[in-house]
């Protein structure tokens, strides 16, 4: 079975209470731990990727985004779904393809731009045309921002969510949506649905998402960066 037929099958069937839970690792080292650990998936978050290169969340350079994305995916036998923001503006026939070559089995692509929402419709359009190209070989995770970046309406997020899906999205990442309203999300959101959770023990955990309804959990940048506090905690025990 080819690597996207068993991450999509990851996410088909998943039991109250038992979403697929994605770690994110940064770099090949840290992914390799992650498929050791047992994880039978990784998913690479941007964020903790552009802290690793040193540069500030959405400003990494197309290039070393896939470079780094490529490093992980050899590292480790299980499939990778990558962050690769909005597209970095390639057009959806390039963006598949660097994917591929990178080894990504799927993508999270987002629906906002530099703080501000894209047109739902325009960017369901665009979304259809990355399916098409990528035709069965990725898992398209499709971001919906409307509670990062928009009014926080769970209604607006659902039709948003809705022409994604319609456009071929695999599963839909509503990210920052409150706990609270992950029920009506579930209610109203066809297919998969991506929630976030965090690794500072504040908020519910993976198995709580997944009673509330949610299908996959992943951590964004969280685990890079309860490494790197980790890191100074050792470095500054070495000056004692």
């Amino acid at each position: 079975m080819r690597k996207v037929e068993v991450f999509r099958a990851l996410h088909r069937s998943r039991l109250p209470g038992d979403p697929l839970v994605l770690p994110g690792p940064w770099d090949a080292i840290s992914a390799q731990v992650c498929e050791e650990a047992g994880f039978p998936a990784l998913a690479t978050p941007s964020a903790g990727i552009a802290a690793a290169l040193g540069h500030e969340d959405g400003s990494t350079p197309a290039d070393e985004m896939f470079a780094a994305v490529a490093r992980i995916c050899g590292a480790v036998d299980i499939p990778v779904s990558a962050d690769v923001e909005g597209g970095y503006g390639l057009a959806p026939k390039e963006l598949v393809e660097r994917l591929l070559a990178a080894g990504a089995v799927g993508c999270n692509l987002e629906d906002s731009r530099q703080g501000v929402l894209k047109d739902s419709r325009e960017h369901a359009e665009w979304l259809a045309e990355v399916r098409y190209a990528a035709g069965d070989q990725l898992f398209v995770n499709a971001r919906v921002d409307v509670f990062s970046y928009g009014d926080g309406d769970p209604e607006r997020a659902i039709e948003r969510a809705a022409l994604y899906v319609a456009a071929g999205a695999d599963c839909v990442y509503p990210i920052g949506a409150p706990v609270s309203v992950l029920p009506l999300l579930r209610s109203g959101i066809q297919g998969p649905v991506n929630m976030f959770a965090r690794l500072d023990g504040e908020g519910p955990s993976p198995t709580e998402l997944g009673e509330l309804g949610a299908t996959r959990v992943t951590f964004g940048p969280g685990l890079q960066r309860r490494m790197a506090r980790q890191l100074r905690e050792s470095a500054d025990r070495l000056q004692r």
